[in-house]
């Protein structure tokens, strides 16, 4: 059995099943299915599968995060499906189905851009770490002016550097045949033509005379001899020029001579196209890009430019349109030497991890949902967003969008101070390696705006979750979350959480049939032991984030209603039950901790939505045995989840108890 085989079940039948799978692969962190009918999938349950950390929508597939060990559980996931032999470009295939053709665009422009992104980083991080050998100055001049061994290390460290975005034509060439399924080797080729040495180097053209630029002579036309090192726009449409070429070739060739013609038809064709027409006309789209962008970040309202963007690219990650930026960054480094977008993006990186670290501080001791958060913040911090966004920050809501806030904020410091970066690729707090530590505010600059985007979304995320801010109910780890329908809550999720007081309420019948009652007898639902809230051990409950209360550890399984009142709502997984007082007491009991993932076995309720209780009334019966071998602890906890109403609430009896023993009172506002 492998190591994901009861996960991968779980994970079949909550897509609803093989039946309703057209197609699954994965990438490098996620199981990416294309359903059949979406709708039956059971997102909810699909979230509580250990090994998930989230999950999400995007180009047509239903996309579930697994982590690096995604291959693992894969593998694992075909062998209980036994859904074999289905590809990635099969499956992307199918997807384009439930696609407009922009979102078909933006896919297949992530598409080229996705192989060669590790080169990228690799690159970038190598360029970085030339920038701090060869551009800090420590006092005393540079670390190669004062040393022969560093100095040969950074001359080194070029070649590499300069294989990877010098001739970065030559892999979106081959990245573009790869992806249209064409010869590869022809698409490698076509690269190396844009970037020959033979060519008048692509950094060299600004400062060349017109008169001085090499040519070939043909006699009846001449043709410069310009390079396209770094190139973007250039290389992808001599790399779709030839794929196309080629395809169109082999459906008319005979397969006999294919081998010869197809190559030759489509090779040549494309090298004359791409230094007559599509590099000439790829360059100039690429120009007017790159200084558009450059003009909003370095203009009047440059201001603004970068406190939408920055604001904005996390929700670009989303949609996936993010991968334009790839382009445009390469573009913008190719025509001024360096960009003023890239470091925005590190920042965004930086600000999702901090929002996710306040959640952890929010939700400290949460051990499950720390086995995503805490990674979660790493990868963010490495300049990795995904399971930080999809695992929790989306999830919540309210994080995601004091990190949006935040890296607004950073990026806008960040842009007014004229930070830009040599190199793309290396996100997160590495991300200063790639800056320019000689244009605006250079390293100093970038490092303020990295910690504001590591401050400013930590403390909001903390405010907006206290102050109910844009508060998606916690789920991740609680128990207890509500969902108002019709004046009614329901519930459901694990240990840990913490939803505000303020969304947690259970109210059946509207205020204005209460009684005018100022205060409320408390009553003990259980014989054993009465402990107070705060010795929980479920952080939710103990922190007061659901309201006060008290807990009573059982030595027997009748539950009986804490309070008189009026059942208002009992769980789909009978451990819990919402009961509204005559005076407007909003009262949960909540039996056990972490049995929600129980799914009501230990539990007979013995009541109905709409009864009338009184401590006398047993509203349940907990089979503590069963609870106890699940693994999870029995506490009864009685609390009142309408803070606000609370003027005072008192306890006149601790330690043994016996069910329907008057044990304190509420008085309410």
């Amino acid at each position: 059995m492998g190591k994901y085989h009861d996960d991968a079940e779980k994970l079949l039948t909550y897509v609803g099943g093989k039946e309703n799978i057209a197609a699954v692969t994965h990438c490098a962190t996620r199981m990416r299915f294309v359903l059949n009918d979406q709708s039956k999938a059971d997102e909810k349950a699909i979230e509580d599968i250990p090994s998930v950390k989230g999950m999400f929508t995007n180009a047509g597939q239903f996309q579930v995060i697994i982590g690096n060990d995604v291959p693992t559980f894969y593998n694992d996931f075909t062998a209980v499906s036994g859904i074999e032999g289905v590809s990635k470009d099969e499956s992307k295939s199918i997807a384009k189905q439930n696609q407009n053709p922009f979102q078909r665009a933006i896919a297949v422009l992530a598409e080229i851009f996705t192989p060669i992104i590790p080169a990228i980083i690799v690159g970038g991080l190598i360029l970085g770490f030339r920038n701090v050998l060869g551009e800090i100055d420590f006092g005393n001049g540079t670390i190669v002016s004062n040393s022969v061994f560093w100095n040969g290390v950074n001359d080194f460290l070029w070649l590499p550097g300069e294989a990877i975005f010098h001739f970065l034509p030559v892999g979106i060439t081959w990245s573009i045949t790869r992806k249209m399924g064409t010869t590869q080797i022809l698409g490698i080729i076509l690269g190396i033509t844009l970037v020959s040495p033979q060519l008048l180097n692509a950094y060299a053209v600004a400062g060349t005379a017109a008169a001085d630029i090499p040519f070939w002579d043909f006699g009846f036309a001449q043709i410069d001899k310009i390079g396209y090192q770094a190139q973007v726009i250039p290389a992808m449409l001599a790399g779709f020029m030839l794929a196309y070429l080629e395809i169109f070739f082999r459906k008319y060739i005979p397969e006999a001579i294919s081998m010869i013609f197809v190559p030759l038809f489509a090779l040549l064709p494309t090298i004359l196209a791409a230094h007559v027409i599509l590099g000439p006309i790829g360059w100039w789209l690429g120009d007017i890009i790159s200084n558009f962008v450059n003009a909003g970040l370095t203009s009047s309202v440059s201001w603004l430019f970068s406190l939408v963007f920055g604001a904005l690219y996390a929700p670009l990650v989303i949609t996936g349109l993010h991968h334009m930026t790839n382009a445009i960054d390469l573009q913008l480094i190719s025509s001024f030497g360096t960009t003023n977008l890239w470091p925005m993006i590190a920042l965004s990186n930086i600000a999702q991890g901090s929002a996710v670290l306040a959640v952890i501080f929010l939700h400290r001791g949460n051990e499950k949902e720390e086995q995503v958060s805490i990674p979660a913040t790493i990868s963010c911090y490495l300049g990795v967003t995904e399971p930080a966004m999809f695992g929790i920050n989306l999830k919540y809501v309210y994080p995601f969008v004091a990190a949006m806030v935040g890296s607004g904020i950073a990026g806008m410091f960040n842009n007014l101070m004229g930070v830009r970066a040599n190199a793309i690729g290396v996100g997160g707090l590495p991300g200063i390696l790639a800056i320019n530590g000689t244009e605006g505010g250079g390293w100093l600059a970038f490092a303020i705006a990295m910690l504001i985007a590591i401050v400013v979304p930590f403390i909001l995320t903390i405010v907006f979750r206290r102050q109910g801010i844009f508060n998606k109910i916690d789920q991740v780890g609680a128990d207890v979350a509500t969902d108002y329908n019709n004046g009614l809550a329901t519930a459901g999720a694990g240990v840990g959480s913490g939803a505000t007081n303020q969304s947690a309420t259970f109210a059946a019948t509207p205020a204005s049939t209460t009684t005018a009652v100022t205060e409320e007898t408390l009553y003990a639902p259980a014989d054993g032991q009465v402990i107070a809230i705060t010795e929980v051990s479920d952080p939710v409950f103990s922190q007061k984030m659901m309201g006060d209360g008290f807990a009573v550890q059982p030595t027997n399984g009748s539950i009986y209603a804490p309070v008189a009142g009026k059942i208002s709502s009992i769980f789909e997984t009978k451990h819990a039950i919402g009961i509204l007082t005559p005076g407007g007491a909003e009262v949960l009991v909540h039996m056990g901790l972490d049995t929600v993932e129980l799914k009501g076995a230990p539990f007979e309720i013995t009541v109905a939505e709409g009864d009338t209780v009184t401590p006398e009334t047993k509203i349940a019966v907990m089979d503590l045995d069963a609870v106890t071998a699940a693994g999870k602890q029995t506490d009864v906890l009685t609390v009142i989840t309408n803070a606000e109403k609370i003027d005072q609430l008192s306890f006149a009896k601790t330690g043994t108890v016996k069910a329907k023993d008057q044990i304190g009172s509420v008085k309410l506002k």
